[in-house]
């Protein structure tokens, strides 16, 4: 197991990086006492104690007594997973129902920076996505959206891909284009566009925008590759 990207996850569950530390040696090793979960993790004391306090008030552990020495147990990884997504939810929920909030204009240019804001944005992106999307990718990034794509193909929306490998995905138009690297394209509805660098690595960068001479400008563009590499296809050869 890789102890670090466990904790790494944990984090995005309201998690410390010393509660992560320690949620994790209970669950490998269930039932210690915050002497012994301290030794193993290497956390002092006086913070272990505290971690582990804080687990009992998010849910994460139990406590019990056994000859008047505290033991802590882990709540199984399944449970307190879905304990907080049922919170955020509700949360999510109850903040739609009772806050009033302005609709933000989406006809000017946002940056969006880093290589996780991207990825949520071209998600986001997707599971909107009403009636068409056009996507230009390279096919490793391609897969990291591909369980929203397939959503689109089975919900009956028309879904384009221009990318630099053959990927086969039933019911999606697929044209194989040139060498794609880090760019990324979204074209969502006609009505807005995600373009720029997106990637494991490098200053990953992109341009978000629903003005719409912009959305006709990149819409222009990829139809213009299309036909070149419809024209390419049926060249014949030399």
């Amino acid at each position: 197991m890789d102890k670090e990207m466990a904790v790494e996850r944990l984090a995005g569950f309201g998690l410390t990086r010393q509660e992560a530390v320690l949620y994790v040696c209970l669950l490998q090793e269930p039932k210690l006492t915050g002497y012994e979960a301290a030794k193993q993790t290497g956390i002092s004391r006086s913070n272990a104690y505290a971690a582990l306090a804080n687990l009992l008030e998010k849910g994460a552990a139990y406590c019990e007594e056994e000859e008047a020495v505290k033991k802590y147990i882990p709540v199984a990884l399944q449970e307190f997973c879905s304990n907080y997504i049922s919170k955020m939810e509700r949360d999510k929920e109850w903040l739609e129902n009772n806050v009033l909030v302005k609709k933000a204009a989406q006809e000017g240019y946002i940056t969006i920076e880093g290589s996780k804001h991207i990825l949520n944005k071209m998600r986001n992106l997707l599971q909107q996505v009403e009636e068409r999307v056009y996507v230009s990718s390279s096919k490793n990034n391609l897969s990291d959206v591909e369980p929203e794509l397939k959503n689109l193909i089975e919900a009956g929306k028309k879904v384009v891909i221009i990318t630099d490998e053959q990927v086969f995905m039933d019911m999606a138009k697929v044209y194989v284009g040139g060498c794609r690297q880090s760019q990324i394209g979204i074209i969502a509805d006609s009505k807005y566009v995600l373009t720029g660098e997106y990637g494991p690595e490098g200053n990953n960068t992109c341009l978000y925008s629903g003005q719409q001479n912009f959305v006709e400008l990149y819409k222009n563009a990829l139809a213009n590759e299309i036909r070149l590499i419809e024209y390419q296809k049926g060249k014949p050869q030399l």
